[in-house]
């Protein structure tokens, strides 16, 4: 048996960040992947889907460019060049990776990862052990359970498709469901999106939402609410007849699930290390992300908080100074996470919504503001910006910034800083404008 300071099970972005922290601060580590290194955000997640986003986007800067003069026909878009480059791209990642982990000292192993008892695992056939071992397995697309399921494809299979479809149904109205129906109907399918209830993107505040919903639907996405399937079958064309409650039936070339994500635990029989997920596979941890058993501590998608790329580095970069730097105190903080969405248009979201702002705080003042973005003034696209501050008390400390609209999710950074700094709606009035500029409109509202 061989024997380590730490053992991170899972390759994705939070298992590799801790794993090299902790190699960094003098531990021996070793790192246990079944699958590509990088995990989902890298191989089937956040930048493979970016590429897509950026390829949509740029479909539509070609449709603009002749309010600015330019003679732009439409050209033709090849689904499988884009296909092959994005994939030779990821494919450099992954070798990024493990050169990543080379010149930390981390050793890596290919395969499943079990538990043989608190501190030791098996990999195929080969054990290994420490006194400290993280688990940061990520999740999985989930599927509904109904007759034909398996004639769709999830997000995972989205990246896999070698052909563009003509016509495409989306089941789903979470943040996945929205950046995929946005990019195909971008490159130019046809897109129905099933929604089960009244709204998109349910958690998020109401003027993001509602927004969004308004400009997919007038970009040409078909939104259909209060739909849920209940059948899939192949028709004789080679389409798939999608059988909805109500007796609706919808057409499509391509099905995608989007129906959310499971924590990947089933596997790692968990119940030999003396620990237990819930009924939703989730591992839950205290502050420090320690687990109920001493030793073994869980980061990322599999703890059922803010399940973020950014989130999880985080985690595993304070735990590992915890573990192996004496910072005893070191934890990650999960109040005020920014986050953005890459829909079409993007939004950019830090802090409470209104609504949750207004069931906290007795007094709470909201500045919002609507616009056409100056790039749109010469186009026949003309997608509306929306920003919205959540101010609380009578020194209007903002607890909420929500942004849709071209640029939102490169200007949300900074100002994802001075919310987590606590500034005060003052702060931002006192602030001169970049002229002319969409996030001048944050320090001017009024």
């Amino acid at each position: 048996m061989k024997q380590y300071d730490y053992i991170a099970i899972g390759g994705g972005s939070g298992g590799v960040a801790s794993a090299r922290r902790a190699a960094e601060y003098g531990a021996r580590v070793l790192l246990v992947e079944a699958a590509r290194l990088g995990g989902t955000c890298v191989n089937v997640g956040c930048v493979p889907k970016k590429v897509m986003w950026y390829a949509s986007n740029i479909a539509q800067t070609l449709r603009d460019a002749s309010g600015y003069g330019f003679d732009a026909p439409a050209r033709r878009f090849d689904w499988n060049t884009l296909k092959a480059r994005r994939d030779a791209y990821i494919a450099r990642l992954n070798g990024i990776y493990a050169n990543m982990l080379d010149t930390a000292g981390v050793d890596v192993v290919e395969g499943f990862a079990r538990f043989v008892d608190a501190h030791t695992i098996e990999v195929d056939g080969q054990r290994y052990s420490a006194p400290h071992i993280v688990i940061a397995t990520g999740g999985r697309p989930a599927v509904p359970d109904i007759a034909g399921a398996e004639l769709g494809i999830d997000s995972d299979g989205f990246f896999a498709l070698d052909r563009q479809p003509r016509r495409v149904a989306v089941v789903g109205a979470g943040y996945i469901a929205v950046e995929l129906a946005g990019v195909f109907n971008g490159l130019g399918t046809q897109v129905d999106m099933l929604v089960r209830g009244p709204h998109l993107l349910r958690p998020f505040d109401a003027m993001l939402r509602d927004e969004l919903a308004e400009q997919m639907q007038a970009s040409g996405v078909r939104l259909n609410f209060g739909v849920q399937p209940e059948a899939v079958s192949r028709q004789a064309d080679g389409s798939l007849r999608i059988a909805c409650g109500d007796g609706k039936v919808f057409e499509a070339d391509a099905l995608v699930w989007a129906t959310g994500r499971r924590p990947n635990t089933d596997r790692l029989n968990l119940a030999a290390a003396g620990l237990a997920a819930d009924d939703k596979g989730v591992i839950h941890t205290d502050a420090f992300q320690n687990t109920t058993a001493p030793g073994i501590y869980a980061i990322g998608d599999i703890t059922g908080q803010a399940e973020l790329t950014p989130v999880a580095i985080a985690a595993g970069r304070k735990l590992a100074a915890r573990l192996f730097l004496n910072q005893p105190d070191s934890r990650l903080d999960y109040d005020c996470i920014p986050t953005v969405i890459f829909s079409h248009p993007p939004i950019g979201t830090v802090g409470l919504t209104e609504d949750e702002a207004r069931k906290r705080f007795a007094e709470v003042k909201v500045y919002t503001t609507r616009f056409t973005a100056m790039y749109h003034a010469l186009t026949e696209h003309r997608p509306r910006t929306a920003m919205k501050l959540v101010c609380e008390g009578a020194d209007e400390r903002i607890v909420g910034l929500h942004a849709i609209g071209d640029g939102a999710d490169e200007m949300l950074q900074g100002f994802a800083v001075a919310v987590r700094m606590g500034a005060r709606k003052a702060d931002f009035d006192r602030t001169i404008a970049i002229h002319p500029t969409s996030a001048e409109e944050l320090v001017t509202l009024r």
